[in-house]
């Protein structure tokens, strides 16, 4: 029997930062996608008449109740049979936006209505119009709250963003793979891409704590129930 041996190459290496460059890029956009839609999706779900509630319920629903690489396979392979066809990189972050758009939503609805009615009845006793009550009053109190669900989103969305590498994308995990089945070193090359996303993730949850720390504000319960994956 052959006998089990480890080899690392250094020059695997700078490979492996060019797609760490791509998988930060895909996280940090999708994150921002996420972050804006969301807060629309929240806001009409909590607040909007009924056409726009099904809307943006509808929305949530359909994905966070499909499979994210089905998505991202739909908007890479099946628009080209409709004519529009998009690179590897912008139907990744097309795909992953989108989704965790939906996960965002629910995280800020939860917050949003985590404040107490007498807020917003306050707000208007002072004169304010409803849409001045929810941003200078609802949002900065709801979005101190959902730091700690929120935090869970990056994290996942940082770790799903191998998928994208199924498109045909060269990030991370991409790289990874065709150092791999170059090398025909499939378990060191795979171990050091998780080391780095470990790592990653490891930075990140510090840095989101520290945040956490920073804005919580005395008497503001930061305790909220998930609407996690």
């Amino acid at each position: 029997m052959g006998r089990f041996q480890l080899e690392f190459d250094w020059a695997w290496l700078p490979q492996l930062a060019g797609g760490l460059k791509i998988t930060l890029e895909i996280t940090a956009i999708c994150i921002a996608i996420g972050i804006f839609l969301g807060l629309a999706l929240a806001l009409a779900r909590v607040y909007g008449r009924h056409a726009l509630y099904w809307l943006a319920s509808a929305y949530v629903q359909f994905f966070r109740g499909t499979p994210l690489l089905v998505q991202l396979l739909l908007v890479y392979y099946g628009l080209p049979n409709w004519g529009i066809s998009l690179s590897p990189f912008v139907s990744g972050v097309l795909a992953l936006g989108l989704n965790t758009a939906a996960y965002q939503a629910e995280y800020f609805r939860g917050a949003i209505q985590s404040i107490k009615a007498g807020q917003m009845l306050a707000a208007r006793s002072i004169g304010l119009s409803r849409w001045q009550a929810i941003r200078y009053v609802i949002l900065p109190q709801a979005l101190r709250l959902v730091i700690p669900p929120w935090s869970n989103e990056l994290i996942l969305m940082l770790k799903y963003s191998s998928i994208v590498y199924m498109a045909t994308l060269m990030d991370l995990m991409g790289v990874g793979k065709t150092i791999a089945i170059k090398e025909f070193r499939y378990f060191e090359v795979f171990t050091i891409v998780a080391l780095i996303y470990l790592a990653l993730v490891l930075i990140i949850s510090g840095l989101l704590r520290l945040l956490e720390r920073q804005v919580r504000v005395p008497g503001l319960g930061m305790g909220l129930g998930g609407a996690g994956r």
